[in-house]
Parts: structure tokens; sequence; C-alpha cells
């Protein structure tokens, strides 16, 4: 099973996986990565800190723009892909496997997910 197959996905591009511990990962979809082209820069949280649905919480910028990274459920983050700040290209390369930005402590209810999508729905309205 691809990761694709496991992961939802926001309408900001974020895209959330559950873990086997119930913690969740949280990255960028590869459609965002493609439309940013080239990443340059990537700012992350602190580990501790808390967002609420919604919230940014990183920020990227490519060669082309800045944009802001939306949290796609409550969470408290238990830790940051500090890899991926040194070297946001591997964004480019792979935003799944190596490309995860924060590991996140859900805080909010299940009823969060309810507005994220499956991948393939997602991909379909892109559209």
């Amino acid at each position: 099973m691809s990761i694709t197959e496991k992961i939802l996905c926001s309408k900001t591009h974020e895209y959330i996986l559950e873990n086997s511990d119930n913690t969740y990962t949280i990255g960028l979809t590869d459609y965002a990565v493609e439309q940013l082209g080239d990443i340059v820069f990537l700012e992350l949280p602190e580990v501790g800190t808390e967002y609420k649905k919604g919230e940014t919480f990183a920020t990227i910028e490519s060669v082309k723009a800045a944009n802001e990274i939306y949290m796609p459920i409550s969470g408290k983050i238990i830790e940051v892909n500090n890899g991926i700040a040194d070297a946001p290209e591997t964004l480019n390369e792979d935003s799944y496997e190596k490309g995860w930005l924060v590991k996140i402590e859900k805080t909010g209810s299940e009823a969060e997910l309810g507005d994220l999508m499956e991948y393939e729905d997602y991909k379909e309205e892109l559209e």
C-alpha cells in the first residue's frame, strides 16, 4: 500500500497521516510542492507548541513565492523534521517519506478530520 492510500488531504494542500502510536505526521502534498517549484527556505515550529485547526504553523519559501502552511487538525507538536529545515530541497524530491514537516499529538475531536479528503478525492478536486 502506498502512502497516498493512507493519507488525508486538506483543501490548503497539507496531508495528514495517522501513525501506529496515535500520533499524526503532517506535511505538504506532492501537488503543493510541485506548484511551489524549487524550495529554498522552510520555517518550522518549536516542539511543544500547540495549534488549533487552520492556524499557520510553518512558512515555506520557494523561488516563486512565500506561503503559509496550515494545521489540518488541532494538535501539539511532538517532533519536527529538522533535517528538512536544513535541506528544504528534500521536499522537492520526496514530500512524503523524507519530506514530512511535523508530528503532532491530536488535541481536537475526531470531527476535525471530517473535511479532509482521501488522496484520490483530493486529486480529483484539483482537476
